[in-house]
C-alpha cells in the first residue's frame, strides 16, 4: 500500500515561510537571556521583604537589577523604582504632589505634548482642568516657542508647571528636543518628565545630558518581559507621592510584593541592550533602504516625520487610498507583522491622535502604517516585505504597473 505521508520535497514545499516580525515598537520578542533570568528567579523561593536567607537572596536580585538599569541611564540606584510597566510608571509620576529635600513641592499645571502616549495624555493624577496640551509642528516636534511663551505666563501667574514630553514617539519614531524642553521648564521653576519607553536601548540615554528630572521605562520594548517597568529620577533628592500605598516596598515609593522574576528579566534585557548598542546604525541604514523602496514604488506615499530626527528602527508612512487596517491584515496573512499608526479600540482602527496633531486630516490620520525593525532584522526580510508592499500598494497613485516592473528580478529596489 502506498504511503499517504508527503515526501521530504513535498514537506519542504508545504512548510510555511518563517514569519517576519516588524513591530518592535509594540514589543520586542523575549530574549533568551531574559527568559533564563526569569526562570532562575522563579526557581528560587523567598519574598524580597523577608529577612531570612531566601528573602535576602530575592532582595539581592532586585538590587542587582536596580544597579544595572541605573548604570545604563546614568542614574543612582537609589533613584530607581520598579513598577508593573510604563503606564503605571507614568500614572505614578504625573502627580501634583512631590517632595524636594523632604519638603512638599506642589505643581499647579501639567503640560503634555499632543503626541504623547494615552497614559500621559490622560494627565495622570492632575485634575482635568489643570492639564494643557503642547502643540507640535508637521514633523511631530514640540513647538518650543509656544511652550516658552506658556511657561512664562504660568510663572508670571505665580504657578509652578510640570511638563511631560516623550523622548521618542511610538508611532513616528520622532526624537523630541528634551534637553531644550527641560531647560525651559526649569527656567519656569518646573519639573520635567519624559516617557523614554520607546527610546530605551535604541539611543543613548544619560540623565545628566538629557536634563529631564524623571523618566519612565518599560521592559518589553527591549526584549524583556511584559509587565515590568521603572521610574528613574535624576536625583533621589526629589520624590513623588506613591500611587500604590501600603507596604514599604521600593523604599515606600510603590507598595506591593516585587515581581522578582520580571525585574530580573528586565535587567537581563538591559544588559543585552547595552552590549548591542553599536548595531543600530546598521538598522538605520536598512530602514532607510526600506523607505526608499516603498516610495520608489509608490511616489504618492508620505514618509511621516522624514525631516525630523527619528529612532533608527522606525518608519511611518501614510498615503491616499491606503487602508491601514486592510494593509496590516494583508501583511499578516503573508507572514509579516506590522502595525497601523492608528489607535485600536474594540478591534476597529480609528484616526491616530499623533497624525492628527501633526496636521493630517481625519481621513489621512486613519491611513498610517508603522514598520519598526529590530536588531535581528535582515536585508532578506526587508526584500520580502517590499515584495508584499508592491501587492498592497498597487492601487496607490503613482504606483508602478506590472509593465514598469517587467524584467525586475524581484529583489528589493533598496537592496
Amino acid at each position: 500500500m502506498r504511503s499517504t505521508k508527503p515526501g521530504i520535497e513535498e514537506e519542504t514545499k508545504l512548510a510555511p515561510a518563517k514569519r517576519i516580525y516588524l513591530d518592535h515598537n509594540a514589543g520586542a520578542p523575549l530574549l533568551e537571556s531574559a527568559r533564563q533570568a526569569m526562570i532562575d528567579a522563579l526557581s528560587a523561593s523567598g519574598n524580597a521583604s523577608s529577612v531570612h536567607g531566601e528573602g535576602r537572596a530575592a532582595r539581592q536580585r532586585i538590587n542587582a537589577a536596580r544597579r544595572v538599569l541605573a548604570g545604563f541611564v546614568g542614574a543612582s540606584p537609589k533613584a530607581v523604582t520598579f513598577t508593573s510597566g510604563g503606564s503605571e510608571a507614568a500614572m505614578t509620576v504625573l502627580t501634583p504632589d512631590w517632595h524636594m529635600n523632604g519638603k512638599p513641592l506642589t505643581f499647579d499645571r501639567l503640560l503634555v505634548s499632543a503626541v504623547e502616549h494615552p497614559c500621559v495624555l490622560k494627565g495622570g493624577r492632575f485634575a482635568a482642568d489643570r492639564v494643557e496640551t503642547i502643540p507640535v509642528d508637521g514633523e511631530g516636534l514640540v513647538d518650543l516657542g509656544w511652550l516658552a511663551h506658556r511657561l512664562g505666563e504660568i510663572a508670571a501667574a505665580g504657578e509652578r508647571p510640570f511638563v511631560s514630553v516623550m523622548l521618542a514617539n511610538n508611532e513616528t519614531g520622532v526624537l523630541q528636543p528634551v534637553s531644550e524642553i527641560a531647560a525651559l521648564t526649569h527656567a519656569a521653576h518646573g519639573l520635567m518628565h519624559s516617557d523614554a519607553v520607546q527610546a530605551l536601548g535604541k539611543i543613548e540615554i544619560d540623565l545628566a545630558t538629557l536634563g529631564a528630572d524623571v523618566i519612565t521605562l518599560s521592559a518589553h520594548k527591549i526584549g524583556g518581559p511584559q509587565g515590568a517597568g521603572a521610574i528613574v529620577r535624576a536625583t533621589d533628592m526629589i520624590s513623588f507621592a506613591p500611587l500604590i500605598t501600603g507596604g514599604g516596598q521600593e523604599g515606600y515609593a510603590r507598595a506591593g510584593t516585587e515581581n522578582v522574576a520580571a525585574i530580573s528579566g528586565f535587567a537581563a534585557a538591559v544588559e543585552h541592550a547595552r552590549a548591542e548598542m553599536a548595531g543600530w546604525p546598521e538598522i538605520a541604514a536598512l530602514r532607510d533602504r526600506l523607505q526608499g523602496a516603498m516610495t520608489d514604488f509608490a511616489p504618492s506615499v508620505r514618509v511621516l516625520s522624514a525631516n525630523a530626527p527619528r529612532l533608527p528602527n522606525t518608519l511611518a508612512i501614510a498615503a491616499e487610498g491606503l487602508d491601514a487596517e486592510t494593509a496590516v491584515i494583508a501583511f499578516d496573512l503573508a507572514g509579516i507583522a506590522v502595525s497601523s499608526g492608528s489607535a485600536c479600540s474594540s478591534g476597529k482602527v480609528g484616526p491616530s491622535h499623533v497624525l492628527a496633531a501633526m496636521g493630517l486630516d481625519h481621513d489621512m490620520a486613519r491611513r498610517g502604517l508603522r514598520i519598526s525593525l529590530g536588531l535581528e532584522t535582515t536585508a532578506d526580510e526587508i526584500d520580502r516585505f517590499v515584495a508584499e508592499w508592491r501587492k498592497v500598494a498597487k492601487g496607490l497613485a503613482g504606483a508602478q504597473t506590472q509593465q514598469d516592473l517587467k524584467g525586475d528580478s524581484g529583489e528589493s529596489r533598496a537592496a
